[in-house]
């Protein structure tokens, strides 16, 4: 499983022409990994002049924990020699190092990295694993295509590769290649490559960096006066040895700083860098003492340095790309770069000296006068005479007219202009589903009438702020995704209706200019969404207590055929919980549930879900994609909470997945709705057994059999025709 170490080494193509003269000097050949351990046995010793020593040396040095044992002795010297909180290590990088990189960094953008980190140590499942593979691959990726864009050429094609190292024969697979082909349990790294046509599965000897994935160095980034144990630290070692003695096996020509090696430590939050630096002709090539010959060259010829460990990725997965632990992690491959590119087109000098200016444009930008705004948006800046870059600004000591002016109240009234005609609505209440507001409104000609009513953001707004590209999913999106089920004859009375969408029309004379866009009023261009029927939410229902096992029944029938109906049209929900699906009371006699809120509908493989910890699939926290079952298992979350079940409080992707197994494994969720329903508690079964399986929903014996229970609770007074 994941206790057991992950590698990650990036290596390089020789592309020669490709980069210029860079690679000029790397042409030729170089031992291949099966030559490197060819050479035949010695038994007396040698200063490693001649290379087939050498060879039979880097053959026999395979095991990290024998040369960590040697090291034993030495490692406990130099800890007790170390004063009281003082690292035993110098650092890799000094602090300023680190910030004139990272002003370098400011105007480079670097790739969303997709697939993430789950929690390494929560689980013991396969797919836990797997996913801790493709997520290295996709960070280091990341990290190692914005440098080469930023510094060397965003021209030329990246010449690297990434792959996962296979224990067995040291060769290199790409990741998803080898999980499929049953390597998993024998992954021992992962890589970056030099890329090598004539080598598809890698070359030692053209490793610029390796990562080893440690799920244990958590602790020491949460007390920084701990040492990093020996096992770690030697297998950090035994890996940077074997890579300098690769090297100088190569007949490629590397430029001095080749002799330095940097090894990363990380695990799915944390990750810090350990440098080696020494020269290997001066190791003893002892064939028969391998493991005491290489302890003795990293006592006594070898420079070491340790950083902090420090956070990489946030809780939810996603990279850090300005803080420390990343910087520290990106510093170290730039370094790694040179040693096989030399120096970069552009310097981080160069970079950083754009700072000044880059600081000065928003010193400027946010002292302008209290007249204008930014842009056609709608914040004005506060005039100040001397302060900060970043300055705390009291909610009451600025006064922005615009906000006064997009509040809506009751009885207030939105024309919306579409195509060909406008429409009035007056709002008649004001709602709030957690995140943003939303409203009750009616038609101006039909008082009576009652409809949804979203309000979006206006279109200037989108790109600064999340909460913004979260309206764009309720309004902007859903409209798509409910266009597109009118325009396949999705017809349920459990989806929402699309009635009405276009833009706001602002009152006085719009100034739009001809070329398109928008005026300088804020709510020119800010779209509206008008859906029916109105309903109560289920999280008001429960809040109310007034969600029973009756409620819960027909709730999980009338959500199925909703996804039941959407399904047909290969489009998921995607975002099922309480706020998600709303109580119609009308003239019937029995109320009916509605499943709203398809902004993050799934419409193909690249959508991506909501990412909800209490609600969200566990294969969408995974993955963050959707199976078949994901939807379902959001449903019996929602019914979960509804039957009584507690939610504990979580704040951590891994803590989410660590719920759901448990409470699965357990049975508790299946108890709980035991308590309210049997066919609740054979629904939950039914959806643990599909859970992460590519096997569809069978939906319509679920909803015959939700169907019996409704109408045995009516006494068959009530026939429910659809879905």
């Amino acid at each position: 499983m994941l206790g057991r170490c992950g590698v990650v080494a990036i290596f390089w193509v020789i592309r020669g022409k490709e980069v210029g003269g860079t690679f000029d000097s790397f042409r030729g050949g170089s031992p291949d990994q099966g030559s490197v351990g060819s050479g035949t046995k010695r038994s007396s010793a040698s200063s490693g002049s001649r290379p087939r020593n050498r060879k039979e040396f880097l053959y026999r040095f395979v095991d990290s924990g024998m040369l960590t044992a040697k090291l034993e002795d030495w490692f406990e010297s130099i800890s007790n020699k170390s004063e009281p909180k003082k690292p035993a290590f110098d650092v890799p990088f000094e602090l300023i190092e680190l910030q004139k990189f990272d002003y370098a960094l400011e105007g480079i953008s670097f790739q969303q990295v997709i697939r993430m980190p789950n929690a390494v140590y929560a689980s013991t499942s396969d797919a836990v694993e797997a996913t801790a593979y493709l997520a290295i691959e996709d960070f280091l990726h990341a990290g190692v295509k914005g440098l080469w864009e930023a510094f060397w050429s965003q021209d030329e094609p990246m010449p690297f590769s990434v792959a996962c190292l296979y224990d067995e024969n040291l060769k290199f697979y790409q990741a998803e290649k080898a999980v499929a082909d049953g390597k998993l349990g024998g992954l021992c790294a992962t890589g970056i490559l030099l890329t090598n046509p004539r080598h598809p599965h890698g070359k030692w000897d053209q490793i610029l960096e390796l990562a080893l994935l440690r799920p244990d160095i958590r602790n020491f980034a949460m007390d920084s006066d701990r040492q990093l144990p020996l096992s770690v630290l030697g297998e950090a070692l035994f890996y940077a040895l074997r890579v300098l003695l690769s090297r100088s096996l190569s007949r490629l020509n590397y430029s001095q700083s080749s002799n330095s090696v940097f090894i990363l430590l990380v695990d799915s939050q944390y990750g810090g860098v350990v440098k080696v630096e020494g020269d290997v002709n001066k190791l003893v090539f002892d064939v028969n003492n391998v493991y005491e010959c290489a302890a003795e060259w990293i006592i006594k010829h070898s420079r070491i340095a340790v950083s902090s460990v420090d956070r990489i990725w946030n809780k939810l997965g996603n990279a850090n790309w300005g803080d420390i632990g990343a910087l520290q992690v990106l510093f170290a491959t730039f370094h790694c770069i040179m040693q096989f590119a030399g120096f970069p087109k552009h310097s981080v000098e160069d970079l950083a000296a754009d700072h000044g200016p880059r600081l000065q444009a928003r010193r400027a930008e946010r002292q302008l006068g209290d007249a204008r705004v930014n842009g056609n948006g709608l914040f004005r800046f506060q005039q100040r005479s001397v302060s900060p870059e970043i300055v705390e600004v009291q909610d009451d000591s600025v006064k922005i007219e615009t906000e006064q002016l997009m509040k809506l109240e009751v009885g207030s009234v939105l024309w919306l202009e579409d195509s060909n005609w406008q429409k009035g609505y007056q709002i008649n209440q004001v709602l709030n589903n957690s995140e943003h507001p939303y409203y009750i409104a009616s038609p101006v000609e039909d008082p009576q009438k009652r409809l949804f009513l979203y309000v979006g953001s206006h279109p200037s707004q989108l790109e600064p702020a999340w909460e913004d590209m979260n309206l764009w999913y309720q309004v902007q999106r859903q409209t798509k995704i409910l266009t597109i089920m009118k325009q396949k004859g999705l017809s349920s009375k459990y989806l929402p209706q699309l009635s009405a969408s276009g833009r706001i029309i602002h009152p006085g004379q719009c100034q739009r200019p001809s070329s398109g866009g928008n005026c300088d009023h804020p709510w020119c261009g800010t779209p509206i969404l008008v859906t029916s029927p109105v309903g109560e939410t289920v999280s008001q229902l429960i809040s109310e207590a007034r969600f029973g096992m009756e409620e819960a029944v027909r709730c999980c029938h009338d959500c199925l055929s909703a996804l039941s109906t959407a399904a047909s049209a290969g489009i998921r929900h995607g975002d099922i919980r309480p706020e998600n699906v709303v109580c119609v009371r009308s003239a019937v006699r029995q109320p009916y549930f509605v499943l709203i809120g398809w902004g993050r509908a799934i419409l193909e493989d690249r959508d991506r879900p909501a990412m909800n910890l209490h609600f969200s699939s566990t294969y969408a926290l995974q993955e963050g994609k959707l199976c078949s079952a994901s939807d379902a298992e959001s449903l019996v979350y929602m019914l979960y909470i509804s039957c009584g079940g507690v939610l504990p409080d979580l704040d951590s992707v891994e803590g989410a997945l660590q719920w759901r197994e448990t409470s699965w494994s357990r049975r508790l969720i299946q108890q709980k709705l035991g308590d309210a329903s049997t066919v609740l508690k054979a629904f939950a079964d039914y959806v643990d057994s599909l859970c992460g399986t590519p096997y569809p929903m069978d939906y319509d014996i679920w909803l015959r059999r939700l169907r019996r229970n409704i109408n045995e609770d009516d006494h068959g007074k009530e026939i429910d025709t659809s879905g």
